[in-house]
């Protein structure tokens, strides 16, 4: 009887320890889960692989899912502008300045730039080699009729290519002219394909001109070719579901010496040169 008595409290024991330790475990599994921090960003940073590195890190040093939607820039801060996302990087200057104005971002930062170049096929049917300016370019490409792929997706990308025909005096029209509703890497592939010309940012250029018979022809223009690209989060006062002080962690982290470093090293092994240059505390342009 005895012993019977024994093994009733022995096993009793042993299943409150197995309870405890399930509940812990619960418990453990609750705590580690990592939160999740909604990013929409211009194609650009995705399609060049920088992203890829740069969150990385951070996810792994902060216990965090960064949950990336690549589209234009239009699109990204329209995405943010629904409060739909918690932090945006982009690269379009008057539409993010507006943004901010209508009070959808707070904390707009500057992180890093590029150039924005005109590439084509090297036998340059419209001459674009000795343009003067970017306007010129394009002036030379739309008299010659040459076949030009816009991306067409209101991206900053979309909005600089719109500027420069603005300043040409040109509206761009007839078969010549193609407008694709694609991201910086799809154009580019169909500029390839078709042989012509297009407004590329040099990052995703670089990173995709080993598959391509696509080059530089036109890059020297201070003021239409510089690329600037900035990083807002969404504005809690508008939106107070957003994740802000995750999203201030976010921007603290890509604009600190050791997210600089990162986006200053990037490409470099690969393509012999940045493919972003880091600006965090630089004065614009």
């Amino acid at each position: 009887m005895k012993n019977l008595f024994a093994k009733i409290i022995l096993v009793s024991i042993l299943i409150s320890l197995f309870a405890g330790c399930v509940r812990q475990a619960q418990t453990g599994d609750a705590s580690s889960a990592p939160q999740e921090l909604y990013l929409a960003t211009t194609t650009s940073t995705c399609d060049t692989g920088l992203l890829d590195v740069l969150n990385k890190k951070f996810e792994k040093e902060n216990n965090v899912k960064i949950l990336t939607v690549c589209e234009g820039t239009g699109k990204a801060i329209a995405t943010g502008e629904l409060g739909a996302a918690d932090v945006v990087m982009v690269h379009a200057v008057q539409a993010e300045l507006k943004a901010v104005a209508n009070g959808s971002f707070i904390n707009r930062t500057y992180m890093m730039y590029n150039y924005f170049v005109i590439i084509g096929h090297e036998n340059d049917p419209a001459g674009i080699k000795n343009a003067s300016n970017a306007t010129d370019a394009f002036s030379r490409i739309a008299e010659k009729q040459s076949p030009f792929i816009s991306r067409g997706d209101d991206s900053g990308t979309d909005k600089m290519e719109k500027s420069i025909w603005k300043a040409a005096n040109i509206t761009p029209s007839g078969t010549w002219y193609q407008s694709v509703g694609k991201g910086m890497g799809e154009t580019i592939t169909t500029a390839d394909i078709k042989g012509g010309y297009t407004l590329s940012d040099r990052g995703t250029y670089l990173a995709m001109k080993d598959k391509i018979k696509l080059g530089i022809l036109f890059e020297s223009d201070q003021k239409y070719l510089f690329n600037p690209y900035h990083v807002m989060a969404v504005n809690p006062a508008k939106f107070p579901n957003v994740k802000y002080e995750l999203a201030m962690k976010y921007i603290n982290y890509v604009t600190s010496p050791q997210g600089q470093d990162i986006i200053g090293n990037y490409g470099k092994d690969k393509y012999g040169e940045g493919l972003f240059v880091p600006a965090a505390g630089i004065k614009e342009q």
